[in-house]
């Protein structure tokens, strides 16, 4: 367990559990994709994918559902990409095919190949924002959420807030999180324990028992 989390604070049942990754994409993490290719690495980032699958094989073993957000850049009239001023100023280099719908980058990374039960293309913080998210989880009959992916303060963050005003049960898997820094992680952390229940991956498979 990583250090500042705790062991979960009650049994999760499986059957109403969705584990939703945040943004776990080939533009964000691989070598070849948008960001790299922007010079934005997140080394800490790199090590979430197989942390994330062996959430992911655990819960659907169990019976949950696996979700997954994928930010996307929807293409104007001409092709180009299009990106909110914000991001825009942060992120420069942002450009056309860049996270573009049904595109590589725009993909899940290949750890989580065959775990995903559905993905949401979103276009702000939150996979709650502006997709069926909410809608399918509670089709699916899910009261409880497990949050993890990038970044911490960013996407996660978001979601889990979102998810909280939704009266979701909310978990944040700290270990299956990463941010730019050390510090916004552990930040980021301590802030959402006031919505949400911090914990890592390692205790919340043996939660699922």
């Amino acid at each position: 367990m990583s250090e500042g989390t705790e062991l979960v604070a009650a049994k999760i049942v499986a059957a109403k559990t969705a584990l939703v990754v945040i943004d776990l994409q080939n533009d964000f993490l691989d070598a070849k994709g948008a960001y790299a290719r922007g010079g934005d690495t997140n080394p800490p980032a790199l090590l979430l994918p197989e942390r994330v699958a062996a959430v992911a094989r655990a819960l659907k073993a169990a019976g949950g559902l696996v979700v997954a957000s994928q930010f996307t850049l929807w293409p104007d009239a001409q092709g180009e990409p299009m990106v909110s001023p914000h991001l825009k100023a942060l992120r420069p280099y942002l450009a056309k095919g860049d996270f573009a719908p049904g595109s590589w980058g725009q993909a899940n990374v290949d750890a989580l190949a065959g775990l995903v039960d559905l993905t949401v293309s979103k276009v702000a913080y939150s996979a709650f924002f502006n997709t069926q998210l909410d809608w399918v989880l509670r089709r699916a009959g899910i009261d409880t959420v497990a949050v993890c992916g990038i970044v911490t303060n960013g996407g996660v963050a978001s979601t889990v807030r979102d998810a909280h005003m939704r009266d979701y049960r909310t978990l944040v898997l700290a270990d299956g999180c990463a941010a730019f820094g050390e510090e916004r992680h552990a930040t980021s952390l301590a802030d959402m324990r006031n919505v949400a229940e911090v914990t890592a991956c390692t205790p919340f498979i043996a939660a699922l028992a």
